[in-house]
């Protein structure tokens, strides 16, 4: 006691073990020490409590639910979505090797029959022939055109994107006003222009929207390189002397290739539809070929009579292009890293 009335004239707090354990020592069990302070006991209890259990309450704030969160994000829709993507694709690359008939192979007997008839599994058209070969064959062409348009968008585009974002200057000023000049006209005009003078065939319409397809690949890949180019990683690589070129390849395409091949999964959806409209213009691949665009604008002469025969591609179109976007979404998501989280 006497050495507590000479802390306490002194003004020095007490060391809280040695207040702790007298205490503990001298009270009954059930009473508590007038001595101690309310708040230091508090925050002993509170010590106590937290132990072994610290490092998991870390780990279960919002660093834990954002993990949870994207992996709930890929549910029954996305796995429905990959799943029909995967029977187009898969149809579309062995439609010569499944057991179908001819998608021109005329019958006029059995023309316009329902699905589940006399004629083919999902029905014949005007002609006779079988819907549901025109649909394989028909997806064929337009996954062709497709994925050929998005490839050479992602890499001429994103490349282009990406020299454009680091160097900056007047070379990104030249090239950015003439990619916003390419999107400021109207595309489906510059696809009429183009298969006016190329003519109507497979190779010029995948040109064609090739071509088309460059321009937004570039805003997107040099939107993502100036962000990237300001990271800390970046910057040291500069100040250590590597060169640009291993700068861009190295360091930058890795984190720029993930959001634009993630856009370009949306990108196809949009290019069946473009290839489905110029399809239904009459201004795609040749008769008889088949596409959906194609079929659809065979069948709408007959939709007070049989609606299947244009209702049939319009669904196939309809569902490949909503599982693109919700395939495209979550992968899109997955990849979209915030600044709190790095």
């Amino acid at each position: 006691m006497p050495e507590r009335a000479n802390e306490r004239a002194t003004g020095e707090e007490p060391r809280p073990a040695e207040v702790d354990t007298d205490a503990a020592r001298t009270l009954p069990d059930g009473a508590s020490s007038p001595e101690l302070d309310w708040d230091t006991q508090h925050v002993a209890e509170a010590d106590v409590r937290a132990g072994p259990l610290a490092d998991q309450s870390m780990t279960s704030g919002p660093v834990q639910r954002q993990r949870t969160g994207r992996k709930q994000g890929r549910g029954v829709i996305f796995w429905i979505s990959l799943g029909w993507l995967g029977l187009v694709v898969s149809g579309a690359v062995a439609a010569s090797w499944l057991p179908i008939d001819d998608p021109n192979a005329i019958d006029v007997v059995n023309r316009l029959q329902p699905p589940l008839g006399e004629g083919g599994v999902l029905g014949n058209d005007a002609l006779g022939r079988d819907v549901l070969a025109r649909l394989a064959y028909g997806a064929r062409v337009s996954l062709t055109i497709s994925a050929v348009a998005v490839t050479v968008g992602m890499s001429v585009g994103g490349l282009l994107g990406m020299v454009v974002g680091y160097f900056r200057g007047t070379l990104e000023s030249v090239i950015m006003a003439a990619i916003n000049v390419l999107l400021a006209f109207p595309g489906l005009i510059l696809l009429l222009g183009f298969v006016a003078i190329a003519g109507q065939s497979l190779s010029a319409i995948t040109i064609a929207i090739s071509f088309l397809s460059i321009p937004v690949y570039t805003r997107v890949a040099r939107a993502t390189t100036l962000m990237v180019s300001q990271r800390e990683y970046v910057l040291a690589a500069r100040s250590l002397g590597a060169t640009d070129a291993r700068i861009l390849f190295k360091e930058i395409m890795p984190n720029v290739i993930l959001p634009v091949a993630a856009f370009g999964l949306i990108a196809l959806g949009v290019i069946i539809v473009a290839e489905g409209a110029l399809a239904f213009l009459g201004l795609s691949v040749q008769p008889p070929d088949a596409t959906w665009g194609s079929m659809i604008a065979e069948g709408r002469n007959l939709l007070s009579e049989t609606v299947w025969v244009a209702l049939l591609p319009s669904l196939a179109m309809f569902f490949t292009v909503l599982s693109l976007n919700f395939v495209g979404d979550s992968v899109r998501s997955g990849f979209d890293v915030k600044e709190s989280s790095l």
